[in-house]
């Protein structure tokens, strides 16, 4: 099955698919390789822009398991999500790629404020913005702040790069017969409680017609391959698909 190519996206990494085999924290190599992925579909013509866990620093919800105030907790995390944006802020200017990390905490000695007209004028310039800080507020993921970003640039997708080649019935690492889908309805994604991103997120992306593709960003090339419309992945729509493709 050929999906659309869309133009304008919205790239969905998670912080750990920074930490290549590590068991935590940011690995060079790997941030390296992420970079030279986005660039080149930067070059190959599309629109990009990024949101970033934090997960492989500090996950806001596991600590409030843990005892810690889950407010406190979850801007903790949206640091951690800072530090990652900076790293790979970092290593594509070192390719060559005009960036600029705009954070919904301000803090202007590392970043810029989050302003959607201020963001909307660097994609127009070319340029790859990475979203920092998730929403800005606890007890938001940042699958919400991504499904957000993305409604507010006008992106024609959201890719969600995980550690998986797609959406499953049940956990491909526990199940050997799980089945992937190679296209769901958002209104099944949030009937059968797959989980693909939280709900809310989900919703977002069903009530503005943004298509989420899951694909596994930890293959080398497959960035590539899923912009271009082959690859493998799962794409979650709108019943009757989503015009917004190229």
């Amino acid at each position: 099955m050929t999906r659309p190519r869309f133009n304008r996206i919205l790239l969905k990494l998670s912080g750990e698919a920074l930490m290549g085999e590590a068991a935590f924290g940011i690995d060079p190599d790997t941030v390296n390789r992420l970079a030279g992925e986005i660039a080149a579909a930067r070059s190959a013509g599309h629109d990009l822009c990024l949101v970033v866990g934090g997960g492989n620093i500090f996950r806001g919800l596991a600590a409030a398991a843990r005892g810690f105030d889950r407010t406190s907790a979850d801007y903790m995390g949206m640091l951690a999500t800072v530090m990652n944006a900076l790293a790979l802020q970092n290593a594509l200017e070192k390719m060559g790629v005009d960036t600029r990390v705009l954070s919904a905490i301000p803090m202007s000695t590392v970043s810029e404020p989050y302003i959607r007209r201020r963001a909307m004028r660097h994609m127009e310039k070319g340029r790859i913005v990475i979203f920092a800080a998730g929403t800005g507020n606890p007890f938001f993921t940042t699958d919400t702040a991504a499904a957000l970003r993305a409604a507010e640039m006008g992106c024609d997708a959201l890719l969600k790069g995980t550690s998986v080649d797609g959406i499953y019935d049940a956990d491909p690492k526990k199940t050997k017969n799980a089945r992937r889908y190679e296209s769901l309805s958002f209104q099944q994604v949030l009937a059968d409680d797959l989980k693909v991103m939280d709900a809310s997120a989900v919703a977002l992306c069903r009530d503005n017609n943004i298509p989420i593709v899951v694909f596994n960003v930890r293959e080398q090339g497959n960035l590539a391959r899923v912009l271009s419309g082959d690859g493998t992945a799962t794409i979650v729509q709108n019943e009757g698909g989503n015009d917004g493709g190229l």
